[in-house]
């Protein structure tokens, strides 16, 4: 099930068009809203990643990966050398066991220590004792996939920044424009009122790379001439692993968001809430278990015949 099959059948099951032609966001909501919490509740090996990097020396902090939620594993290892696996501890135990800056040495512990002092939104690793030297880094961890959701916004750029905007930092700012629907952005105005930064936050659906965004006259009832282009789309296929191998669990889920934004009724949001635990069930069968067994160690599950 692609992305457009995957609206056209919330659409059936609820007999409600969303204003889909018009406004979108509802229904990507329900599906993004879906995916969370399957890929919250079901290990599946899609949602592990892996990424390599280095530490500094004398630095005992290390950047996260920008799409990170948490950890399988870190390891550090000298070029050449052998994988040392570190531990998970709390900032807590690092500063007290390594509280003087000169505590180097290659690294055995790490713990989150919370959000970049230059980017609020993405975190830090505190690595004790201080790396000593430059050890590679391989991390494992969990993170969401690309989402079903077809061709949003994932980056786009400063075209002209316009003038007569009042300064300021304005959030989930509608964006205007292109062929899609639904990209929303923090917007940055100078106070010379001329737009300095635009950040994609929430990317819509089916826009393609070159599409020109402007400001609403809603959010912006003076200033003129701004423009952004969109540089990059995700998706463009509107297929994912999930949709293509368990269907299922993520149009129920979706048909649970769904009814809960319409205050359906109470037996229908219970049948499809059943529905998806159903089928969630069954992916956890697959994620949880059999993915994570084979018959040589584990056996073959066998069930009497009668």
């Amino acid at each position: 099930m692609n992305y457009n099959q995957l609206v056209v059948a919330i659409q059936d099951y609820t007999e409600n068009s969303f204003n889909y032609a018009d406004e979108p966001t509802p229904v990507i909501t329900f599906i993004k809203q879906a995916e969370q919490r399957i890929y919250n509740s079901v290990q599946f090996p899609s949602l592990r990643k892996n990424s390599t990097g280095v530490t500094t020396a004398s630095n005992k902090y290390l950047s996260c990966p920008s799409d990170f939620l948490s950890v399988y594993s870190m390891a550090v290892y000298p070029t050449g050398g052998d994988y040392n696996f570190l531990l998970n501890k709390d900032v807590n135990f690092i500063r007290e066991a390594y509280p003087s800056p000169t505590d180097t040495g290659a690294p055995l512990y790490y713990a989150l220590f919370g959000p970049q002092s230059t980017n609020e939104a993405e975190l830090t690793f505190i690595l004790g004792p201080t790396p000593d030297a430059i050890y590679n880094v391989e991390l494992h961890y969990f993170y969401y996939p690309e989402s079903i959701v077809q061709r949003p916004v994932t980056a786009a750029t400063i075209a002209t920044g316009g003038s007569g905007y009042t300064g300021g930092t304005y959030f989930a700012v509608p964006m205007v424009g292109g062929t899609g629907y639904g990209a929303q952005a923090t917007v940055v105005v100078s106070g010379a009122g001329t737009v300095t930064s635009i950040e994609i936050t929430q990317g819509g659906y089916g826009y393609v790379v070159n599409d020109s965004l402007t400001l609403p006259n809603t959010v912006f009832p003076v200033g003129t001439n701004f423009a952004a282009t969109v540089t990059t789309v995700g998706n463009t296929s509107g297929q994912t692993w999930l949709g293509d191998n368990f269907d299922t669990v993520l149009l129920y889920g979706s048909l649970v968001e769904a009814y809960t934004y319409m205050k359906g009724e109470q037996d229908m949001v219970a049948l499809y809430d059943s529905k998806y635990k159903d089928a969630l069930a069954l992916a956890k069968r697959l994620g949880d278990g059999l993915e994570r067994q084979d018959a040589y160690r584990s056996g073959q599950y066998r069930q009497s015949v009668t």
